[in-house]
């Protein structure tokens, strides 16, 4: 396993290779390697962080037409988190952001909600949390997911004014273990988002011109709603500040009644885009929320709705701001076509126009994050305003693989040892032997990827072709093909990442993109890589890595013998390499 205690400085390597069975198998539902995952998040943990919730559906906690509302569901995902960083933190605890939630099923009267949160990983003075919520039928007793989510939490700072450090998470299971590696991914992601968005409206990416005038469009005017909640003792937490579940309730009561205006029906909220509290409020606050559509698209509304905070005579503070993506359903449950947007001039016209950027942004995520390793093509179109998430997904989709059950030693030599995992389309390798290099000499040789032809024979060429940023490159690779006389090329991100913090690994993802710049040749088959790389892990002197190289090698469909071999070669012409690299560093 990862954490076995071996002798120190030894470095252990691991190898994963993972790749598609066939391009018609490949668009098939993977139906097995879904039931797989469901049972690898069954997974039992003794986390002393994990808090649960149930509450059964009662009609006051409904709309008319008898579904929860969304702003009490809000209500209890907060208690239900905070109550996990509180019993970390082991002090008061305050909401300091809540990422994308995405609403997959409504909930109805008799049904049961469970929720489910724990910490994922601790920093400074700040946490993750992560939140499951699903539904169960007491009739049926059929279960099914609804949403989950990721909160940020922090500490309040002692009556001294000295902020309270927090203890680090240690991760006991698998699943803890992935999600206390990506939850520094996450909080990368969360740190650059308002960036993205500032981006794409300074470069003119998105699209002009959508806001003209149309004969039957709604003035946004009509949507404009304004309430005052005056905050109460029971509107407060056990540290008297406006409780955040509450806030979240009201934003959400008045963007319904915004998109209402605009499709003069009931719409269902469907995501709340990622969000910050900017400042806490207090009894005897006056809470303003306004709330407006900033644009209607085919078939969804987002509404933009902003909390501020007042007493009497006082200034408003101004303490969140939210945007709610709705939908209008017919009978089938389908998407109906909505009505088009005329928004104001001048701040009408930014917000329309930001809206743009924060719906290429959810596709794009969507497109990257939750898309299934089995979809074909592997290789997604690479930009500079989608090159956030492409990085976050190559990390991430590297240590899934790495995390993965049910390895099988295949076969050993000089100890190294080759790992096999098969699932319905997808076959994985996964190579294993110990060195003793420091990880950082490790990582600062692989990291830089043009030196791997000269102990990877494989790679005959390696070129950068663009340095994004001091983690993320682009590179051509190019290798043997199995044909004759034609080479293989590959357009590939590379993701570096050194540790974050204790128990972190560094990290070399590599996946394939899809580059105007560098399009097909002839005389060159264009491969794709699913997922590729290296983590290299120091824990208390003893140093792991990991290797995983998809499709990039056209032995693939040897026998696991020549595999073996093969692998054993260029680790060993590796090995040679690597106390040369440490007496000269």
């Amino acid at each position: 396993s990862l954490g076995e205690k071996r002798e120190l400085s030894k470095i252990r390597v691991f190898s994963h290779l993972a790749s598609m069975a066939s391009r018609k198998s490949a668009v098939l539902k993977n139906n097995e390697e879904e039931k797989q995952e469901e049972e690898e998040e069954e997974e039992v943990s003794d986390s002393p962080t994990e808090v649960k919730m149930s509450q059964i559906i009662m009609p006051c906690h409904c709309n008319h037409r008898q579904e929860l509302c969304v702003g009490q569901l809000l209500k209890w995902i907060d208690i239900t988190a905070c109550l996990s960083a509180e019993r970390h933190a082991m002090s008061p605890c305050v909401t300091a952001s809540m990422d994308d939630i995405n609403f997959e099923h409504t909930i109805r009267v008799g049904q049961v909600v469970s929720i489910k949160s724990k910490v994922n990983r601790a920093f400074n003075s700040s946490m993750e949390v992560g939140i499951q919520v699903s539904c169960e039928d007491l009739f049926s007793g059929h279960h099914w997911k609804v949403c989950h989510a990721y909160a940020t939490f922090v500490t309040q700072r002692k009556e001294t004014g000295e902020r309270v450090l927090l203890k680090p998470i240690v991760p006991e299971t698998q699943k803890e273990q992935l999600e206390y590696s990506l939850a520094a991914e996450r909080r990368r992601v969360r740190m650059l988002h308002d960036d993205i968005i500032k981006d794409l409206l300074t470069h003119g990416c998105i699209q002009q011109g959508d806001s003209v005038e149309f004969s039957n469009a709604v003035a946004a005017e009509k949507t404009k709603v304004e309430s005052v909640e005056l905050v109460l003792p029971p509107h407060t937490n056990h540290q008297v500040n406006t409780f955040g579940g509450q806030i979240m309730a009201w934003m959400v009561n008045v963007a319904t009644i915004a998109a209402s205006r605009l499709c003069q029906t009931h719409p269902t909220l469907r995501t709340i885009d990622m969000f910050t509290f900017r400042g806490p409020s207090q009894i005897g606050d006056r809470l303003l929320l306004k709330a407006i559509v900033n644009n209607a698209f085919t078939d969804s509304i987002e509404v933009g709705v902003r909390a501020e905070a007042y007493q009497d005579l006082g200034t408003n503070r101004h303490i969140n701001s939210a945007f709610m993506i709705f939908e209008v359903l017919d009978d089938h449950g389908k998407p109906c076509t909505l009505p088009r947007l005329q928004p104001e001039p001048l701040e009408g016209e930014r917000r329309f126009q930001e809206a743009i950027a924060r719906k290429k942004i959810r596709l794009d995520r969507k497109y990257i994050i939750s898309r299934k390793q089995c979809e074909v093509p592997l290789s997604v179109p690479w930009n500079p305003r989608n090159q956030v998430y492409l990085s976050y997904n190559n990390v991430s989709t590297l240590k899934t693989l790495a995390s993965r059950k049910k390895w099988r030693l295949s076969s050993e030599k000089d100890k190294v040892r080759l790992y096999s995992l098969e699932e319905k389309t997808m076959l994985s390798f996964r190579v294993d032997t110990e060195v003793d290099v420091p990880a950082h000499t490790a990582f600062s040789l692989l990291a830089e990827l043009c030196n791997r032809p000269s102990w990877d024979t494989y790679y005959q060429k390696c070129d950068l072709i663009h340095q994004v940023d001091d983690d993320d490159f682009l590179y051509h690779v190019v290798t043997p093909s199995v044909h004759p006389r034609i080479h293989q090329d590959f357009i590939l991100l590379a993701s570096k990442r050194r540790p974050c913090g204790s128990g972190d690994s560094y990290v070399i993802a590599l996946r394939s993109v899809l580059l105007t710049s560098h399009p097909p040749t002839e005389g060159c088959n264009r491969g794709e890589v699913l997922c590729a790389g290296f983590i290299i892990q120091d824990t208390k002197n003893n140093i792991y890595y990991n290797q995983a190289s998809p499709e990039v090698l056209p032995y693939i469909s040897s026998d696991i013998a020549g595999l073996s071999t093969s692998f054993y070669n260029i680790f060993s012409s590796l090995l040679r390499l690597l106390p040369t690299v440490q007496r000269h560093a």
